[in-house]
């Protein structure tokens, strides 16, 4: 099975929004019956994001979401990681399609759609980049 990267917007909808959507990926995650990835910057970008007023979630409640995401998630190294042969118009979520470049083949879903728009490019290197919650499975 191919490793999995998941971009902060799905993880917000598993974590945060409890989204219905990303109820069998959230299963899949919990129950690891697949390999989902991480790296250290990922874990910064998603703590980031879950500290904005938007959220209003409490420090506890984003330690305790956090903490949860860090134990599912087998975390890479990206010190040294190859960048991507393309270029993400959003800076912060760069470091999502170089990890999931180091890891081809694998998979990265987003609902980002400047991400998304690297996904035809993406399938030449066999990285799917999909916004398909069910990607997994394939």
């Amino acid at each position: 099975m191919k490793p999995v990267v998941l971009d902060t917007n799905i993880l917000l909808d598993i974590f945060v929004f409890n989204d219905e959507r990303a109820a069998s990926l959230k299963e899949a995650i919990v129950g690891r019956s697949i390999q989902v990835v991480a790296s250290q910057k990922t874990f910064e970008e998603f703590a980031d994001v879950i500290s904005r007023p938007l959220f209003k979630l409490d420090e506890k409640t984003q330690a305790g979401i956090l903490a949860q995401w860090k134990s599912i998630a087998r975390q890479h190294d990206d010190s040294n990681l190859a960048p991507a042969p393309w270029q993400c118009k959003d800076a912060d979520d760069q470091i999502f399609l170089d990890l999931t470049y180091q890891l081809r083949p694998a998979i990265l879903i987003s609902k980002d759609n400047a991400v998304l728009e690297i996904a035809n490019r993406a399938i030449q290197e066999n990285i799917l980049i999909t916004g398909d919650y069910n990607a997994f499975n394939l």
